[in-house]
């Protein structure tokens, strides 16, 4: 419908309420910001709200061939019966209600952190407002951590903004760069698979989704001749201006080699791209011969002209890892050689915002700075964190071990981060069948596990993949057991639903 149809039927629209007596309404479909309407979220998608209603069937007494909705559908690691980390909680206890300093319940340890913390704050309070970018000590906090994780190499508390998780830093960074109209738009390359904030971002703020392959048969690789093409492609069309890379991956899971992000590095610096690194999952490292190298930390080892240049965003967030504490809503961006007026106007755009949660700062400080083991609460708290991992990789290699015992299932090897994303044989006739329904073929394929077996996944083509190829995105979390047993039904589902459509 041009614009001049969907005037005319508003029109009409309004007349026809006010020949009822009624009054248009000023905000509808046709009148909203188009840039909102295109955003799409699978990760919190259909499929989702269709779980939410099988459980509320579940409550009313609905029998169903299941008992509960096993949500595997986001990287939520206490909703999935992870315990918090002790010496986390003790200190937001305290640091939320201080008359609890002076019980004896609590190590001295966590005391003095507490008593740190809230010295920080305005009034000794966390109910107080802080400076927008943070508040200072646990900037500097963060700063030593990164020195610290980087062997040395120093990092600056001038250049790093705390923020509300990792999300909101990487939405913030993008509005700073966009910029144009037509063919100098914006463009911004991205990986597919890809983790969907990347894509309803670009959406909201009206940029140019550059497409980069990741490559599925070297597990996942990133291919520096892939990028090139997808910006040569791009050029075309708008104006290439950023690289966003995740390592470790979501929703692929690859681990980068240190290789891999030198060829990356100077791929952007020739280009002329600035770089967003999502490193949210870099406590999240399970293969075998793999390792997580910051792209900070390479591009400085890399020396001029690239160490001296190369603009670089890195993001880090409390919600993954072994905390898993999504719900504080703790992060932080870590800006490198960039320009230092677009770094007053970073502050400024933060500051329109007031502050991130103060709990999620006091979260953040305890992760870029645990106990040292002259401390009392060292001991639990190493206990606590290798177990986390020790876990999350067992669960890693089972995951892949199921999924590639089934035929006309293949998984690639979860190195890092917290979920998988298998591919799926789908036999032509259930192709046709959700072509019939309107449906993506994998979101068909994930609708009828969900209704038959109560498992809820998010489909591949929610993230992106190569044309004429299914997947899901599952995550890992679930506790042992549970995890052996939807793995199980997965794969028993995945045999009948083939035998169905064939």
């Amino acid at each position: 419908m041009g614009s001049a149809e969907v005037m005319a039927s508003r029109v009409n629209d309004q007349s026809r309420a006010s020949s009822n007596g009624l009054k248009g309404k000023v905000l509808t479909l046709d009148t909203m910001n188009p840039c909102v309407r295109r955003v799409e979220y699978a990760v919190r998608g259909p499929i989702v709200q269709r779980a939410l209603e099988l459980e509320q069937e579940l409550r009313q007494g609905v029998k169903k061939p299941f008992t509960e909705v096993i949500r595997a559908n986001i990287g939520d690691a206490q909703a999935m019966g992870q315990r918090p980390i002790t010496f986390f909680r003790q200190v937001l206890a305290l640091c939320v209600y201080p008359s609890l300093l002076s019980s004896p319940d609590f190590p001295e340890d966590v005391k003095r952190r507490a008593k740190r913390i809230l010295q920080a704050c305005g009034g000794q309070s966390l109910g107080a407002y802080t400076i927008s970018s943070g508040i200072q000590l646990i900037r500097e906090d963060v700063a030593q951590y990164i020195q610290r994780r980087d062997g040395g190499i120093p990092a600056d508390p001038n250049n790093i903004f705390l923020s509300t998780g990792a999300s909101d830093a990487i939405v913030t960074m993008l509005k700073l760069l966009v910029a144009g109209e037509g063919r100098a738009r914006t463009g911004v390359l991205i990986p597919i698979p890809q983790y969907p904030l990347y894509s309803a971002a670009l959406a909201e703020l009206d940029a140019v989704q550059v497409d980069y392959y990741l490559d599925e048969e070297r597990a996942w690789a990133l291919d520096i001749a892939e990028l090139q093409r997808a910006l040569c492609q791009a050029r075309d069309h708008c104006c290439p201006r950023v690289l966003c890379v995740i390592n470790p991956g979501n929703p692929t899971g690859q681990v980068q080699t240190r290789e891999c992000i030198e060829a990356v590095i100077r791929f952007a610096f020739e280009e002329g791209l600035f770089l967003m690194a999502d490193e949210v999952y870099q406590d999240n490292v399970y293969a075998e011969g793999s390792q997580f190298h910051s792209f900070k930390k390479v591009l400085m080892e890399m020396g001029p002209p690239y160490a001296l240049q190369q603009e670089l965003a890195s993001f880090h967030s409390v919600s993954k890892g072994y905390m898993g504490e999504c719900g504080f809503r703790g992060g932080y961006v870590e800006v490198v050689n960039m320009d230092a007026e677009v770094q007053k106007q970073m502050g400024k755009l933060m500051s329109v915002r007031l502050c991130p949660p103060v709990p999620g700062q006091a979260l953040l400080d305890m992760v870029v700075s645990p106990p040292v083991p002259s401390e009392p609460s060292f001991k639990q708290f190493q206990a606590e964190r290798q177990e986390v991992l020790a876990e999350l990789a067992a669960k890693a290699k089972l995951t892949e071990q199921i999924f590639n015992e089934a035929p006309g299932i293949h998984c690639n090897p979860v190195q890092g981060a917290m979920y998988s994303f298998p591919r799926v044989q789908l036999p032509p006739r259930a192709v046709r069948r959700a072509q019939e329904l309107g449906l993506a073929p994998d979101m068909f394929f994930c609708l009828c596990l969900l209704e038959e077996t109560g498992i809820c996944v998010v489909p591949g083509s929610g993230f992106g993949q190569q044309e004429g190829t299914y997947h899901f995105r599952m995550t890992i979390l679930p506790p042992m057991e549970k995890l052996r047993l939807l793995l199980e039904k997965l794969r028993h589902f995945h045999a009948k639903f083939t035998n169905e459509y064939s």
